[in-house]
């Protein structure tokens, strides 16, 4: 929800840091990284000499990619225990550093913005009506916490009742908080992340706003792949743009069937790569090589496609499956981001957060390339466990 608003959504009470345990080569992609020899067009924004002298930018870019190339060459390898927990380790540290920076300019929600075309759409745009390109900060604040009434909406969620949520990887709960301000009948909404600063300071927010002390809205640290809740505890399941970060899907998908009531609804909105062509094994070396440089920036594991989690889904046992792609409808975004890192206030915060955080700012230009050509896809799911 948008900086500022989030007192004055009804339905939000019993903030804690709790919640209730288990007992026991492909050409377009080539000529887009030729289009970025321009090196201030690599960083997206003139500010970029801010950020990194010219050399620095150029060898920097280049390091990132041949780190990418090697890691893609690994990349069909299975995730030892070991790469798993650094890994957890990884991601965990990653977002205890960055969230406050996060949080400082863009506030409590750390997703994509929605930014839908056509009329009648719902779309956010500038005042100016002139669209994404020239919308202000808090537009694009506005499009984040649309993203995730567009996804109710279109999940058939908007027109259910839950009564108790889980938000798996939860960020500092600005979904958890908008979901159970949102529905009447929510008395319990949890959200889990691997990052104690996360958890804390969603447990923090939340307490700051609460205004129903009827409704448990509770944070706590836990492993999305081992959750410590009985089974058959949530009957709305939802995952924004967290599952790119599951080293092992498969056990991700069961996890979530595993503590949804039956007749419960899944939705999970992530990243993922292209959908494969007709004979097509793997993407091509290029894919990788960018794929591989975004892993090691944002601690992901091996991606895949929403044809695979829908895969995984039937077989674990979900019905009424649909999927989406929603890249058009956010491909402002990370053009915002940038400029965003990119401004004083941003530069400021990238200082004194670390190399970690840094890192991550320095790839956001490959995010926007991976959509532009499409190895990247915004991915929506959403199933029902079936009624015993």
């Amino acid at each position: 929800m948008r900086e500022g608003s989030l007192g004055a959504t009804p339905g939000l009470g019993n903030a804690s840091v709790r919640c209730r345990s288990r007992a026991s080569a492909s050409s377009p992609l080539f000529c887009h990284f030729s289009a970025c020899s321009d090196r201030r067009r690599w960083l997206g924004t003139r500010g970029s000499t801010l950020l990194l002298s010219k050399g620095k930018r150029a060898k920097q870019a280049s390091m990132e990619l041949r780190r990418g190339a090697n890691a893609s060459e690994v990349e069909a390898a299975a995730p030892s225990t070991s790469s798993n927990r650094k890994l957890k380790e990884g991601i965990a540290n990653f977002y205890d550093e960055s969230s406050n920076v996060w949080e400082v300019i863009w506030g409590e929600h750390m997703h994509h913005g929605y930014y839908g075309k056509g009329e009648g759409d719902g779309s956010v745009v500038s005042q100016g009506g002139v669209g994404p390109a020239s919308m202000s900060l808090q537009e694009h604040k506005e499009a984040q916490v649309l993203m995730i009434d567009k996804v109710l909406d279109w999940s058939g969620s908007s027109l259910e009742r839950p009564e108790s949520v889980l938000d798996v990887g939860c960020g500092i709960g600005g979904s958890t908080r908008h979901i159970a301000g949102k529905f009447g009948s929510v008395r319990s909404a949890c959200g889990i992340t691997l990052s104690p600063y996360q958890a804390q300071r969603a447990g923090e927010i939340t307490a700051a706003r609460i205004s129903d002390k009827s409704k448990d809205v509770s944070f706590r640290v836990a492993d999305a792949l081992d959750q410590p809740f009985e089974d058959e505890s949530f009957d709305l399941v939802w995952s924004m743009e967290s599952g790119e970060h599951m080293p092992d899907k498969q056990k991700f998908i069961k996890e979530l069937y595993r503590v949804m009531k039956p007749g419960g609804r899944l939705i999970v909105v992530t990243w993922c790569h292209r959908i494969l062509e007709h004979e097509q094994t793997s993407l091509n070396r290029l894919e990788r090589v960018l794929l591989g440089a975004i892993n090691r920036a944002y601690y992901l594991p091996d991606w895949v496609s929403v044809a695979d989690y829908e895969a995984i889904a039937s077989e674990v046992g979900f019905e009424s499956i649909r999927t989406d792609d929603w890249s058009e409808k956010v491909a402002p975004f990370w053009t915002a981001v940038v400029k965003t890192a990119l401004s004083m206030e941003g530069l400021k915060g990238l200082a004194k957060s670390g190399w970690k955080t840094a890192r991550g700012a320095l790839v956001m230009p490959l995010m926007r390339i991976g959509f532009a050509t499409g190895t990247i896809k915004f991915n929506l799911l959403t199933a029902v466990k079936p009624k015993q």
